[in-house]
């Protein structure tokens, strides 16, 4: 399964100038964590999340409004996305493995991975969105799989096929060995399919 499987498309986006007022709301309207942070060319140049965002907003001390006194001078908070954002985000690209960008957020503590491609901002990853291709029953793994091969050979259950534990196992005859990776390759494209078992049986 590739990044480009998962990642949402188009992506909400914010620019260096907007104010941290406009990046919250649009957060809080798209029920997004983080966004990315592009320049007036749309180039990518940075990542905003909640928590950049209440930086020197919420204050440090919890008793401070009871005592009424002013803990964060209002003076001192940031006004702009950009003195706020994280800059040289992490990326990936489309024909990125899940597993991989998996990692990655876990190995940087990111929640949200920009996908590019070349310079282009395509598409962006949440753990949510590879938690959501994962978590998918073998049933419904199997149903899915068995459509997209019905569909590629118009002839209904021409290759059978089971999935066990995220493993599609597809049965059937084919043509030549050409057939074969076809079948594999679109097999592979349903999101939750870890690995493809092909028995191919005598014509």
């Amino acid at each position: 399964m590739r990044a480009r499987d998962i990642m949402s498309s188009p992506v909400h986006t914010v620019v260096q100038i907007s104010s941290v007022e406009s990046a919250a709301q649009l957060m809080a309207a798209k029920a997004v964590t983080a966004l990315p942070v592009v320049d007036g060319n749309g180039r990518l140049v940075g990542m905003v999340s909640e928590s950049d965002l209440l930086w020197h907003r919420v204050p440090t001390d919890p008793t401070a409004h009871v005592r009424r006194i002013p803990d964060i001078d209002p003076a001192e908070r940031p006004g702009m996305v950009s003195e706020v954002m994280s800059p040289y985000p992490l990326t990936t690209y489309p024909a990125a493995d899940v597993a991989e960008v998996a990692e990655a957020m876990l190995d940087n503590d990111v929640r949200s991975i920009p996908v590019l491609d070349e310079s282009a901002l395509v598409g962006i990853i949440s753990r949510r969105d590879i938690l959501r291709a994962m978590v998918r029953s073998d049933e419904v793994l199997a149903r899915e799989v068995q459509h997209r091969l019905d569909e590629y050979s118009e002839e209904p259950h021409r290759w059978t096929v089971t999935v066990d534990s995220g493993i599609a196992h597809v049965a059937g005859v084919f043509v030549n060995d050409t057939e074969e990776a076809v079948v594999t390759v679109l097999a592979r494209t349903v999101p939750g399919i870890a690995g493809i078992h092909v028995v191919a049986a005598a014509g």
